[in-house]
């Protein structure tokens, strides 16, 4: 049976967990300024913890490796989410062929469908190789923000940075995510390991390592053996301990990466390096400031959206430029170490 449709409204948004994660400050501040609204979000199950917690906010986990594969998967979706939303307005925050059909249905027994705009020719026209237009675009917030301002609740994004936290002289704690799904977003190892190395010699904390499992997970193992004050995170927790524990940080330094947005839905603050993306395409973790960017000053910057473009010069200097003492320094700017 169908329940009550009035002042709800159906999310959908797949895609890696960082995107998905995105939604959720929005989704926060939407639910804040519009008190009676309802939402139902459709996401992948694995990511269920980020919306704990969300109050009038329904989650439905899908499986789309299994009964929700393929457009009979798409189709099997739908019926199941009709029989708990009924009619209802859609936001499709993701606008790809998956959920265009799974909006499709929606649309043929009345519901009204808005899809998200992402800015494809501008994101073109950042990263092509020649003449480039490098100017900050809309963020991927304000592109969620507009699609429910389409379906008829304006959102009013807040424009805070996320408070620095008061880090005690000792016992600092800090989080370093090194690596990403994409090797335009990953930092090389030597400069890595470098970068944990002058970092221990020079600020007094204890180092947690974020990131997959497999081969991440296997060399945070080495390091974890090499530095006495680096504890291997990879494996070691479910998402909503995981979550649980990067909110007690002082301190997070990720790439553009899952480890940036989910730092900042938790509230720690957030050092970020780039490499062939660039914070212009509008992915910059919210509340996250320009400040505690690391980056390097290169023509050919961004040559990528998402970092998953092969390098045109061939040595990925966008990466292998990045100087590890100048992170270190961020690092004690950031915490008052002179």
């Amino acid at each position: 049976m169908s329940i009550s449709t009035a002042n709800k409204l159906l999310v959908i948004r797949f895609s890696s967990m960082g995107d998905v994660a995105m939604t959720v400050p929005v989704l926060r501040t939407l639910l804040l300024q519009h008190s009676s609204l309802k939402v139902i979000m459709i996401s992948q199950q694995a990511y269920a913890p980020l919306f704990d917690g969300i109050e009038r906010l329904q989650f439905i986990g899908a499986d789309l490796k299994g009964r929700h594969r393929g457009a009979i998967g798409v189709w099997r979706l739908y019926k199941e989410v009709y029989k708990i939303a009924g009619t209802i307005s859609v936001a499709d925050l993701h606008n790809v062929l998956r959920t265009q059909l799974l909006s499709f249905f929606f649309k043929i027994n009345g519901s009204r469908i808005v899809s998200l705009d992402k800015g494809r020719n501008e994101k073109r026209a950042l990263t092509r190789r020649n003449h480039k237009v490098l100017k900050p675009l809309v963020t991927t917030f304000e592109r969620y923000a507009k699609v429910f301002s389409l379906l008829g609740y304006a959102v009013q994004l807040e424009k805070s940075v996320v408070l620095k936290k008061e880090a005690q002289p000792v016992n600092i704690k800090i989080g370093f995510a090194p690596f990403a799904k994409h090797l335009g977003k990953s930092l090389p190892i030597p400069i890595a390991k470098q970068f944990i190395a002058t970092l221990l010699e020079s600020v007094p904390c204890q180092l947690f390592l974020f990131g997959g499992a497999g081969r991440e997970a296997a060399q945070f193992a080495l390091w974890e053996q090499e530095f006495p004050s680096v504890k291997n995170m990879a494996g070691q927790l479910a998402l909503s301990q995981e979550l649980q524990f990067m909110a007690t940080l002082d301190l997070m330094i990720t790439m553009d990466s899952a480890n940036m947005h989910l730092a900042s839905i938790v509230n720690t603050p957030v050092i970020s390096i780039w490499g062939a993306t660039h914070p212009f395409a509008g992915f910059l973790g919210w509340g996250q400031s320009t400040s505690q960017v690391v980056q390097t000053d290169l023509s050919c910057r961004p040559c990528s959206v998402f970092g998953n473009k092969p390098c045109f010069r061939g040595d990925y200097a966008c990466l292998q430029q990045i100087q590890p003492a100048h992170i270190v320094q961020q690092v004690r700017s950031y915490l008052c170490i002179s």
